[in-house]
């Protein structure tokens, strides 16, 4: 009798721990991958604010993920990163799948953060204050947050449409933070392309002369031609079709990163972001908020005539991509972020 007791029990024990492990665990299970390795360039940016409030506000972990981020100077760390080996997935920017696909790498985007790029371009009003055209900019020094990052793309092509070559100037690495608003002020840079809380803190002292400007929707498609998608989650081809669900997980967390943006207020979001990403001057911050919250993805999801500006975009400063057939198809994907919009409405 004692015995069938025990057996009994043990099975009762067994069965609640199944239980417990499909109620608060089923999630994990099917995760392919639950530690995931996300590089950034610049994660103080609003560029990258989702990110950041995914992270905060703990939607990784409730979709069952173990995510790490690891920060870099720009976005063209952060690919490397990934191409390295040492990121699964790289929060960045869109144009980095269409480069990679022309050095038969195929990079796929799968939620897009930003409908608009957030990046300014300015001349220093101390070194330069008599400038009047692009043609003034030749020879000169201009800071991006790194070599090949979405900010050198962007001020490449409005160099471009000024008639310059990305040869005719010279171009510095200065980060997102501290470090590009000294080396502004220093004069170690004659004009800089960079994003907020940064260049509204150099707006606010007359320190810059905005020359280009993508913060809004309008200035965006007045600058481009169209929309044009700006920061996103991406990876390797290899690793979506290895990891679908933790994809799809890190797309849902993202979503509703998204979705509590487009409520949140000001005062939500100074209790959300890190005291350090404010630059000291939590009014500025705020201030700057409201100039970028409408570059902001509603929904993660990627304009149809998207990338089709994107690529045109770096058609317009890199003849190398003029001979590529680059199949845009490949560079992006809508189908995670109809799934995360049906789970969170």
């Amino acid at each position: 009798m004692k015995t069938n007791m025990k057996k009994l029990f043990a099975a009762v024990g067994i069965a609640t721990f199944g239980m417990l492990a499909v109620s608060s665990g089923a999630w994990a299970e099917a995760l392919e991958k639950q530690k995931v390795s996300i590089a950034v360039g610049g994660k103080n940016l609003f560029y990258y604010l989702p990110l950041t409030i995914a992270e905060q506000l703990g939607y990784f972990k409730d979709e069952g993920l173990q995510v790490e981020i690891s920060d870099f100077a720009g976005g063209a760390k952060a690919l490397q990163a990934l191409v390295g080996g040492s990121a699964d997935v790289v929060s960045g920017a869109y144009e980095h799948t269409i480069n990679m696909q022309a050095k038969n790498q195929v990079i796929t985007a799968f939620v897009l953060q930003g409908r608009a790029p957030q990046i300014v371009f300015g001349v220093s009003n101390k070194t330069m204050p008599n400038y009047k055209s692009i043609a003034d900019l030749k020879g000169k020094k201009i800071g991006v947050t790194a070599p090949g990052s979405s900010t050198n793309i962007v001020a490449n092509y409005v160099l471009a449409k000024g008639g310059l070559k990305p040869t005719d100037v010279s171009f510095i690495g200065v980060g997102t933070a501290a470090g590009a608003i000294s080396a502004l002020r220093s004069g170690q840079i004659d004009a800089i392309s960079n994003l907020d809380p940064v260049i509204t803190m150099l707006q606010q002292k007359n320190e810059i002369k905005v020359i280009a400007d993508t913060r809004t929707l309008k200035d965006t498609k007045d600058l481009f031609g169209g929309p044009m998608p700006a920061a996103t989650l991406y990876t390797t081809e290899a690793f979506l079709q290895k990891n679908p669900h933790t994809t799809q997980a890190l797309t849902n967390a993202m979503v509703r990163a998204l979705k509590w943006l487009q409520k949140a207020g000001p005062s939500d979001i100074v209790k959300v972001v890190p005291e350090s990403y404010q630059l000291g001057d939590r009014a500025l911050y705020l201030d700057a908020f409201s100039k970028v919250r409408e570059a902001l993805s509603p929904d993660g999801r990627f304009p149809e005539e998207g990338p089709q500006t994107a690529l045109k975009t770096l058609q317009a400063f890199e003849p190398d991509l003029a001979d590529k057939k680059i199949d845009l198809s490949k560079t992006f994907t809508n189908e995670l972020v109809k799934n995360a919009n049906a789970k969170y409405k």
